[in-house]
């Protein structure tokens, strides 16, 4: 794995009441130290944070292990790693 590779930060989702009208940043590269958001780890890497912005006041799924094909949100690729 290079260090530019995401790193699993754990093997399930993250369960989170978002806001309508606020905006999150997703770590995307698993080094952050405030799962599932960014602290600006990512800095020593070509990962960059996925930006979103909540239309509604509800729970969000956020990908905990950095592999899903649909950022910032758990697919289910965890189940395969």
């Amino acid at each position: 794995m290079s260090d530019d590779a995401p790193r699993v930060a754990r093997s399930s989702p993250y369960a989170i009441p978002v806001e309508a009208g606020k905006s999150y940043f997703w770590c995307a590269c698993g080094r952050s130290a405030d799962q599932p958001f960014c602290d600006g780890s990512h800095k020593a890497t070509q990962l960059r944070p996925v930006k979103y912005t909540a239309e509604r006041d509800e729970w969000v799924w956020f990908c905990g292990c950095k592999q899903t094909g649909d950022a910032p949100f758990c697919d289910g690729t965890h189940k395969s790693l």
